[in-house]
């Protein structure tokens, strides 16, 4: 059974809900059809402890009480769980498989890309979302991303990311359209990454 809530440690979410939330859909949108593009949300969100601003912005904008979200142990009964259970009103489910969203911040310790939702032949749009909080979106080993609404192909160095990651995400595309999509945000940033994307290491 969940613990109850302390509502006077849980901090304010958007400050208009309506307006903040249609611009970030807008922007996760974007940054899906057009991969590799950085959306700058340039929220005033005050995110709970272990959060980026974009990663609270977007969990505020996509989660809801129909989509079960697999939280990082690195958050699970902490300030950012309160937080969510509190505005977003999402079960959390301790099974990856059965997630909607997952939300992951320890990237170091966060589980392979296979072991969340690959989605179904019958709803393939059912698979897991991950919105993955790294250190940068820049400044790591670059990579080339190419596919549906890319023209020809653009440049991406995000840092932080688990340890084969790329490998995990190749894999991950190839079997398209079944597979995950991922959200890597950092900041009051966010990157789209598509399951329909290839990405190749550069000098790799």
């Amino acid at each position: 059974m969940s613990a109850a809530l302390d509502l006077t440690q849980v901090r304010p979410a958007f400050a208009d809900p309506v307006r903040q939330s249609q611009s970030v859909f807008r922007e996760v949108m974007e940054s899906v059809a057009r991969p590799g593009r950085v959306a700058d949300l340039g929220l005033a969100v005050d995110p709970p402890q272990g959060l980026s601003p974009a990663a609270a912005a977007v969990a505020l904008t996509l989660f809801d009480f129909e989509t079960p979200v697999w939280l990082d142990p690195a958050l699970a009964g902490g300030e950012a769980e309160a937080w969510l259970r509190f505005h977003c009103g999402c079960p959390l489910t301790a099974d990856p498989a059965q997630a909607a969203f997952a939300l992951v911040t320890d990237a170091a310790n966060a589980p392979p890309l296979a072991a969340f939702n690959q989605g179904d032949a019958k709803y393939p749009d059912r698979s897991t979302t991950l919105i993955l909080q790294i250190a940068a979106l820049e400044g790591g080993q670059p990579v080339t991303l190419s596919g549906p609404g890319v023209k020809g192909e653009i440049a991406i160095a995000p840092a932080g990311l688990p340890a084969g990651f790329w490998d995990q995400f190749e894999t991950n595309s190839v079997q398209f359209q079944f597979g995950v999509d991922v959200l890597l945000v950092a900041g009051q940033a966010l990157i789209g990454l598509p399951r329909s994307q290839r990405a190749k290491i550069q000098g790799g």
